[in-house]
């Protein structure tokens, strides 16, 4: 963690650009399914506020296409930050045009301005210089706390932050540099992951990286077929990257690699009375595997119990079908039961801790998908690159 933090600027009496993460899921209803990436953010806010600074947000929500559209609009999030900061959250109807503008100039100490959608405007995902000019006349100082959007090149994570001399990292992605960062570069030992989700190819950089740093990889989800298949175990219907067969047998010659000892089968990716359990080595009959099985929960349970570092990425199974849901669970309440440090890299394995109930026992929960995988490749991120060194 050598980048400036927003604890190393002088706060009092500045306007406080601080890009924040605040993409949270909306039911039909436009109402937030799940505040956690808002409430993250609360520290980095009432820092600032704390040191004498009005801050002004920014952040995008879903994937609009270049312009205004309401179901994308960030009013319901305006008005749960009002709530989590105690304080009336100002919004205007624009980015950077005249309402923004004269919102930005007439801010006060502590009081805080969330602009509208950044992605309604075209120059955002575009990196857009000229966009990336006007917010920047917003503000008088740059903090960037928005770490799932830190592998991306957008106007407000890269173009914005030249136009300051300074640019610092909020609380939340120092937080994230210092526990991915402490994987990468000095893990205490031994250090185990687990992976899972649907398809090797969009982990194969993670697993190459993480096999030169772990001491043991634990694998599950789909992927995991691709793997048992490589080996000629019967896999049934369950799902399977043909042409990554020989990949697979490259990454197990490791020797690093654990597969399931079993799984949970059905006919289909689908609710239904009939599941079976079968073992690896015995024939599917045609089923599909869906989860890992009780003898993998409890094989990969005693692999994890001595272990001082756990990262965790992907479900072990189709965790959304409750039927299916069970091995990842069971991981969830393993690594929440250890004394490890125990860091969650991001999306459904997130959701996992969250609905199991077990997400204040991690140690870290990181906030970025995609770019917490990335990071850990070891590929520079432009968001963080950008950030001003000490």
């Amino acid at each position: 963690m050598n980048k400036l933090t927003i604890r190393d600027l002088d706060l009092n009496g500045k306007r406080v650009f601080i890009r924040v993460d605040f993409n949270v899921p909306l039911n039909e209803n436009r109402e937030i399914e799940d505040d956690t990436r808002i409430r993250a953010s609360i520290p980095t806010i009432r820092y600032a506020l704390d040191h004498g600074a009005s801050v002004i947000l920014g952040s995008h929500l879903g994937r609009p296409k270049d312009k205004p559209e309401e179901k994308y609009s960030l009013k319901p999030v305006a008005a749960r930050l009002s709530e989590l900061l105690g304080l009336s959250v100002k919004m205007g109807a624009d980015i950077v045009g005249p309402e923004s503008q004269t919102l930005s100039s007439g801010l006060k100490k502590g009081d805080v301005l969330l602009l509208e959608n950044l992605r309604f405007h075209p120059g955002e995902k575009k990196g857009d210089e000229t966009f990336s000019k006007q917010l920047a006349q917003l503000a008088d100082v740059y903090v960037s706390d928005a770490f799932g959007t830190a592998h991306r090149e957008d106007a407000s994570m890269v173009g914005m932050a030249h136009h300051f001399l300074q640019r610092a990292a909020g609380l939340l992605i120092e937080k994230e540099l210092q526990y991915l960062g402490k994987l990468i570069t000095d893990p205490e030992r031994p250090f185990v992951a687990i992976l899972g989700g649907a398809k090797i190819s969009d982990k194969i950089e993670v697993v190459r990286s993480l096999l030169t740093r772990v001491d043991q990889l634990l694998i599950g989800g789909a992927m995991a077929y691709t793997f048992l298949k490589a080996k000629n175990f019967d896999i049934g219907l369950s799902l399977c990257e043909i042409d990554k067969l020989d990949l697979a047998l490259e990454l197990l010659a490791d020797g690093r690699i654990e597969l399931p000892a079993d799984s949970v089968c059905a006919t289909g990716p689908k609710e239904t009375t009939a599941i079976r359990i079968v073992k690896t080595g015995e024939d599917f009959d045609g089923w599909m595997g869906l989860d890992i099985g009780p003898d993998t929960c409890s094989h990969y349970a005693g692999l994890l119990k001595n272990a001082k570092t756990v990262f965790w990425n992907g479900p072990m199974g189709m965790f959304e079908i409750d039927q299916f849901a069970g091995g990842t669970n069971a991981m969830a309440r393993t690594i929440a039961s250890l004394s490890a440090t125990t860091v969650i890299g991001g999306g459904d394995s997130v959701s996992a801790v969250e609905k199991c109930g077990v997400a204040d026992k991690m140690t870290h929960i990181s906030t970025g998908g995609g770019a917490s995988l990335e990071f850990l490749t070891g590929k520079e991120l432009p968001g963080i690159a950008v950030l001003t060194n000490r």
